[in-house]
């Protein structure tokens, strides 16, 4: 179980240091969003090809966080490059300076792969246990997954296509998966984890791994998630009041009435 934990800590941080890097020499700490998904992605695989466990788990991990992994990558490669850097970022660089290309090794990229790290837990410890699995437990993982995955797949295309329309411009979205709950695509993200821990508590000392989707879901609700967002939109978005007022903030259910 440690050699998977210990894995995962040296792949993250290279994948992280070398993000940065590339970010000190473009100017733009924002790819580490793109680098996000893509980094749960590379480190399920190095764990399936180098930690011996059960192979059957272990590839069952590896696509289940390398298909969510890679999917969220590219939606974020396709919306983001040519954009310039976040908001976000800019608002950190001006804030430090000059010491900002030094201090987001830490501040971005190395509290992000802290966080990596802690949320992909269940695969490290999916992956580290040799005792044979996949039974129901994991079926039951797959099928969490998949409901999660949709919300975050369908209510970011939903998005986009909505956004795609001029005339939709400083409008807010209130259709498909976005009528149920503000945010579609953290709720199927959180989903999808809790699913991933599923699969991965098949091996008895992996209920330590729902540390993962705990934290994930704490992050979107409480931290650099929902809030961040809400905030944002409600400064930019006429109408937004009255859609949080009828729409759940994050469970999906059908609207209020008001």
């Amino acid at each position: 179980m440690g050699s998977s934990m210990l894995i995962a800590a040296i792949t993250i941080a290279i994948i992280m240091v070398s993000t940065w890097l590339l970010s000190v020499i473009i100017k733009n700490a924002s790819i580490v969003d793109i680098v996000w998904g893509a980094g749960f992605a590379i480190t399920s695989w190095v764990l399936a090809l180098t930690v011996d466990g059960d192979s059957g788990r272990q590839l069952l991990l590896a696509v289940m966080v390398g298909v969510w992994g890679t999917r969220l990558a590219l939606y974020l490669a396709k919306r983001n490059i040519g954009h310039g850097e976040d908001w976000r970022y800019k608002a950190m660089r001006k804030k430090a300076g000059k010491k900002f290309t030094y201090s987001s090794l830490v501040t971005v990229f190395g509290l992000q792969g802290a966080l990596m790290w802690v949320v992909s837990l269940p695969v490290q410890f999916g992956n580290g246990d040799s005792s044979p699995g996949v039974g129901p437990l994991a079926v039951i993982g797959i099928m969490v997954w998949l409901v999660g995955l949709s919300f975050e797949a369908i209510g970011d295309f939903q998005l986009a296509r909505f956004k795609r329309d001029p005339n939709n411009a400083g409008k807010v979205m209130d259709q498909g998966l976005w009528s149920l709950t503000r945010h579609p695509n953290y709720f199927g993200d959180a989903l999808l984890w809790w699913g991933i821990g599923i699969v991965g508590a098949e091996t008895g000392s992996g209920v330590i791994g729902f540390i993962g989707p705990v934290a994930m879901t704490f992050f979107l609700l409480r931290i650099s998630g929902v809030p961040m967002l809400e905030r944002s939109l409600s400064r930019r978005r006429e109408g937004y009041a009255e859609y949080a007022a009828r729409t759940s903030q994050f469970i999906p259910r059908p609207p209020k009435k008001i």
